[in-house]
């Protein structure tokens, strides 16, 4: 009688799970997602640049009752600059951005930018290159742009083929729809597990006159950056030549996306793009030592920041926002090496979730690192409470204090490695029972 019970258990567990995938397949039966308790404040707000419009529709892809496809039309006369992932693996639509981007560019033609989420198009054989280029041949015909400036991007469930038909369906109406204001609804359109919308923007001057930048990403697992992390699109009506505008581009990336992580896990399909529409009187951008270069730049990396700190504070299952400091490295990478291995520790990130203020794990994650340390050189604090100095316990150590601090939502964790002057800001979050939750039936 026993083994029929068992029989008949894993007969309705299979039932079960079948049903579940059903329902996931047809988008229904499932209630949205928990807002993020680190998420900003208030909806998600923008404002217009000049030079570019948006559009997103409801195409189906794979979520019902949602958009999930998003449009950009950028006017003649746009530079365009990116950072991709370095997976050995990446998509199609990588693969073809990087391509088009490093050939010849017509900017007088303008440019468009086509994404979907809800499938990844990735690992998905010629079929992935099919279905870029059949986007590509339809947002060019459609906007009169030559399809070797038009960009997509996928993001969502690896190794399914893109059902790009119900996207090129939808080109007509998202061309239709296209505004200055249509940006926050773009931020909502590209989310897979993203708990919220996730906007910045910023305001600076060139030559004495106003320009502006806005952006959006979408991001909330499979984040450890290289090069770039998750997707980001970021608008400026500035005039910024091709060649600075990358050089920026990719000094911001490394100072933003490649310092934050929330699993360790590289995407397929990571990318960070910036526009310039050239739309504003001021004078156009082209030597990097410029007084407006360096105003600009500086706007430009506090908009990747906010973004890059969005994605982390949306990290999937996160309670807590941390931020690791390190200084006294023997050099800058190593400080990053040390950061990194920090955020990217299961059991740090554990302790961090059940408020536990366990800086053994600090000291076995930097002596992990394989950066230069000295044990007895090493520092750590958690906020302004010391918890460690000269390979011992501090003095001052109080663990009632250290507890009461690992309560709060937001905590730095400092660490010098006392044997140089190498230094880095990483940023991650906790690793919660949530994050198994959601990605145990991410795909089914």
């Amino acid at each position: 009688m026993a083994g029929k019970n068992k029989k008949k258990a894993r007969l309705w567990k299979a039932r079960a799970k079948e049903l579940r995938r059903a329902l996931a397949r047809l988008g229904a039966g499932a209630s949205a997602p928990e807002v993020s308790p680190l998420a900003p404040k208030g909806p998600l707000t923008l404002p217009p640049i000049a030079g570019a419009e948006f559009a997103s529709v409801a195409a189906g892809v794979r979520y019902a009752g949602r958009d999930d496809v998003m449009l950009a039309r950028l006017a003649p006369g746009s530079t365009v600059a990116g950072v991709f992932t370095r997976s050995a693996t990446r998509s199609a639509a990588v693969l073809d951005c990087q391509a088009k981007l490093a050939g010849p560019a017509d900017t007088q033609a303008g440019a468009a930018i086509l994404v979907n989420s809800g499938n990844a198009n990735a690992f998905t054989g010629r079929h992935g290159q099919e279905a870029v280029d059949a986007l590509g041949a339809a947002v060019s015909g459609r906007l009169a742009v030559p399809v070797e400036r038009v960009f997509t991007a996928s993001t969502g469930v690896i190794g399914e083929p893109l059902p790009h038909g119900r996207i090129a369906e939808a080109i007509d109406e998202l061309s239709a729809r296209l505004s200055p204001d249509g940006l926050p609804d773009a931020a909502r359109a590209i989310m897979t597990t993203d708990t919220f919308a996730k906007g910045a923007s910023a305001e600076t001057r060139v030559g004495e006159v106003p320009v502006h930048i806005a952006g959006i990403a979408k991001g909330s697992g499979m984040i450890a950056p290289d090069m770039a992390t998750m997707l980001v699109y970021i608008f400026t009506d500035a005039s910024v030549a091709a060649e600075p505008l990358q050089e920026m581009v990719r000094r911001q990336a490394d100072l933003s996306f490649n310092c934050i992580t929330v699993d360790s896990d590289t995407s397929t399909s990571d990318t960070v793009m910036v526009a310039a529409t050239g739309r504003s009187e001021a004078p156009e951008i082209t030597d990097m030592r410029s007084s407006g270069a360096q105003a600009f730049e500086a706007a430009l990396g506090r908009v990747m920041l906010d973004l890059a700190h969005q994605v982390v504070r949306d990290g999937e299952g996160a309670s807590k926002f941390v931020e690791i400091a390190v200084t006294g490295a023997a050099s800058d990478s190593d400080a990053h090496r040390v950061g990194m291995a920090i955020a990217n520790s299961p059991l740090v990130k554990t302790a961090i979730a059940g408020e536990d203020p366990n800086w053994g794990r600090v000291v076995m994650a930097v002596g992990k690192s394989g950066a230069a340390a000295d044990r007895d050189r090493l520092s750590i604090d958690f906020g302004n409470i010391r918890v460690a100095e000269n390979g011992w316990v501090a003095p001052s150590y109080d663990e009632a204090e250290a507890a009461a601090y690992m309560k709060r939502q937001e905590l730095t964790i400092s660490v010098d490695l006392g044997i140089g002057t190498g230094c880095a800001t990483v940023w991650t979050c906790d690793l919660t029972h949530r994050y198994i939750d959601i990605n145990a039936d991410y795909r089914s």
